[in-house]
């Protein structure tokens, strides 16, 4: 292999090359900052607003009349530094491809935001600088941790009442646990927002309010005043990288001087090794701090090169790792992370290409499927807009037109290099509701569309109710399934009928108990004979099932275990209190017995039920609900209302903070409590609180509740 990892072919070598997401909490200004981005690249000519419904990545009907990112745009720009007076840039003079994917804020669509750090090299977090740390913003980061990706943060709305650079600083470093340096620091707030300091550079850089929306800027020198917080801010960044990287450490130590070049080379290796995050304040909206913000992306955020390899299994043997190796002359390897339903060319398999390359016509594996398809049609993707391309190659993020057989999180590869990557995890629905076709006419279209919906988003689910036979959708929150619902309509022309949401509950147990179940039909002719004995326990919170096997003496045959397992794993799915899903259970099996000629596996999977049924009836088996973290803002005159409301909800206040004249309300509360909330707070504070929620956890659900949710199952209360 070429010691070279470019192909003499592609448009922009890999050192060259940038993807990024922007992710943060909703309404914080994710799309407002690509919307400048695309616009200052040259991508786009006129800018779009979210409040307009005119962006370029809010391109779904529901997007624009919602003012919501709802699923994940991938666009591609290019971005030149220019040289500036005075003003030094790692990458100056070179033109630099940057990807970039817009997320969605809300904590409904978390599987958007999931699938795009798994793929993504770096990302920009973005806070609003009045709310600064919200709730979303932890699950994001949390996200963003998981995968490894190296961060810059954004304090984006410094132009708004009450914003507060420091204060955000302060609550990253607090509430995240980050290493901030300051690299753009915002001169003046609110009204008086003017421009940024430079801080490496130590100059200002000072927005023009024209008609050219942001894109020309003087560098001036600073003030005295702006100087000395530069040097505390220079001093901040040069402490910070001596402690996490080994050359800038030794200089330090020896008190050799340190060039501005050996600084900003070593804040970007300890940008992209996670130590340390650099932070940028300004207004996107107000067209103030963008440009020099894609600067630092380009300047401290890894290119494909600069991150570890890929690390896939082998599909035979998932102990074993494969390397998979940033270079274009190597095997091709790809991870489809995105299925989309496209109305002009059918179904999108959105992928990114870790090593080789691959060009149309070419034939790719699936190691899941264990098949080969060829590759029709390639396109780089602009949003919603296509553009046809030959080959794609390491480093790159496109979309396939038409292969089959693929889900997100698929490995597609070269048919030589069998080799499984790691696929992104998502949550479990939380919320589920049945659906049924308004006519007989739209029975078929319902599950196509359903079909294709769940295809395309991994925490949709679609189920049949084997006691009633209804179809339930579950999701993610009520905005989830109300989006789902929409988009049958408008996408495939379904009118349906929806029920009232359903909460998925689970079932556990509390305590140990044995069980024992026996299966015996023996009236002439063959019969059905197993018996099985077993112990169950209480596993720890979130360890799901777990099972052992202990049976000695051949007391079960072994080719009846199978069975056993089978039976034990079928009863865990309908509890004994209301037949909710049971979850975080060990199982012992410790005895039974068999008859020569009447026992058959069916037997076995049948009698390890009854042990279980009879088992969970001793074992103290309780109904456990979703438990939300809310969190609300809303103006301190009717903070008082909103916390009176959130008691009757069963609510269990958590912490109470004020910003300003805004209380801040944490709350840990029931789902099954919050359906239709978003009303009643907006009518609680003339429409001037806001909330967000995410899951936290599951908890009990008192007594005279689960006599409720048991008489709504049409089950007597136990």
């Amino acid at each position: 292999m070429s010691d070279n990892p470019n192909s003499p072919n592609r448009p922009y070598p890999l050192d060259r090359t940038r993807n990024i997401g922007i992710a943060a909490h909703i309404d914080a200004g994710k799309t407002t900052l690509t919307e400048r981005i695309l616009f200052y690249t040259g991508m786009i000519h006129r800018i779009g607003e979210v409040h307009d419904g005119a962006t370029t990545t809010d391109h779904m009907e529901q997007e624009r009349e919602r003012g919501i990112t709802i699923t994940s745009a991938a666009v591609t720009c290019e971005w030149m530094q220019h040289p500036n007076e005075g003003v030094f840039k790692l990458f100056e003079g070179q033109k630099q491809r940057v990807n970039i994917i817009d997320t969605p804020g809300h904590v409904d669509f978390t599987a958007e935001v999931e699938r795009s750090l798994r793929v993504l090299d770096g990302a920009i977090v973005v806070f609003c600088g009045v709310a600064g740390v919200q709730p979303q913003t932890e699950t994001v980061w949390r996200q963003a941790t998981k995968y490894n990706v190296p961060r810059i943060v954004f304090v984006n709305k410094m132009d708004r009442v009450g914003a507060d650079f420091q204060a955000v600083v302060e609550e990253v470093r607090s509430k995240l646990g980050a290493t901030v340096v300051r690299i753009l620091i915002p001169i003046g707030a609110e009204d008086h927002l003017k421009g940024q300091i430079d801080v490496l550079n130590k100059k200002a850089v000072l927005y023009k309010d024209d008609d050219q929306l942001g894109s020309t800027f003087d560098i001036a020198d600073l003030t005295t005043e702006q100087l000395v917080l530069a040097g505390e801010a220079y001093a901040e960044i040069l402490e910070a990288v001596a402690n996490v990287d080994e050359q800038i450490g030794e200089k330090f130590m020896r008190e050799e001087e340190i060039s501005l070049e050996e600084l900003k080379q070593g804040l970007r290796r300890a940008t992209i090794a996670n130590e340390i995050v650099p932070i940028a304040g300004g207004s996107a909206f107000k067209n103030k701090g963008v440009q020099f913000l894609v600067d630092a992306v380009v300047d401290y955020l890894p290119s494909p090169l600069d991150i570890p390899a890929a690390r896939g299994h082998d599909p035979d043997d998932l102990e074993v790792d494969v390397p998979v190796v940033t270079n274009d002359n190597g095997k091709f390897c790809s991870l489809a992370f995105k299925l989309w339903a496209d109305k002009y060319v059918g179904k999108l398999v959105f992928f990114r290409v870790y090593s080789g390359t691959v060009t149309k016509g070419d034939t790719v594996y699936n190691p899941r499927t264990r098949k080969k398809e060829r590759i029709g049609r390639l396109i780089q993707m602009q949003a919603d807009k296509h553009e046809e391309i030959d080959t794609c190659y390491a480093g790159d993020i496109a979309a396939i037109v038409g292969i089959k057989n693929v889900t997100t999180g698929d490995t597609l590869c070269d048919p030589r290099f069998d080799v499984l990557l790691e696929p992104p995890s998502f949550p479990e629905p939380v919320i589920a509701m049945a659906v049924e076709p308004r006519t007989k006419a739209d029975q078929e279209k319902l599950a196509i569309g359903l079909g294709r919906l769940s295809e395309e988003d991994p925490t949709f689910v679609v189920k049949t109710d084997e006691e009633t036979g209804q179809t339930i959708i579950a999701g993610m929150g009520e905005l989830h399934l109300e989006v789902i619902i929409d988009r049958l309509k408008r996408e495939f022309g379904v009118e349906a009928n929806v029920g009232k949401p359903q909460i998925a509950y689970r079932e556990t147990i509390t305590a140990a108990a044995p069980g024992e179940g026996i299966l015996k039909k023996q009236s002439g002719g063959r019969g059905q004979y197993g018996h099985v004995v077993l112990d169950i326990r209480p596993n720890e919170k979130g360890k799901g099932h777990t099972t052992e096997n202990k049976v000695v003496g051949g007391a079960i045959p072994k080719e009846y275990i199978n069975a056993v397992m089978a039976g034990i794993e079928m009863s865990m799915t309908n509890g004994i209190i209301a037949g909710y899903p049971v979850v975080d259970v060990h199982v012992t099996v410790t005895d039974g017995s068999y008859h020569d000629v009447d026992s058959n596996e069916n037997a076995f999977k049948m009698a390890a039920i009854f042990a279980m049924r009879d088992a969970f009836k001793k074992a103290k088996s309780i109904l456990l609900e979703p438990i939300m973290d809310v969190e609300i803002t809303t103006p301190e005159d009717y903070q008082g209302d909103i916390m009176g409301d959130l008691n009757r909800r069963r609510g269990h206040i958590q912490e109470i903070s004020n910003k300003g004249n805004v209380g801040i309300v944490k709350a840990k509360v029931p789902l099954a409590a919050m359906f239709g909330y978003s009303t009643d707070v907006r009518t609680m504070s003339s429409g001037r609180a806001s909330y967000s929620m995410e899951p936290s956890c599951f908890e009990e659900v008192p007594p005279n509740i689960v006599n409720e949710i048991v008489k709504e199952r049409g089950g007597v209360a136990a």
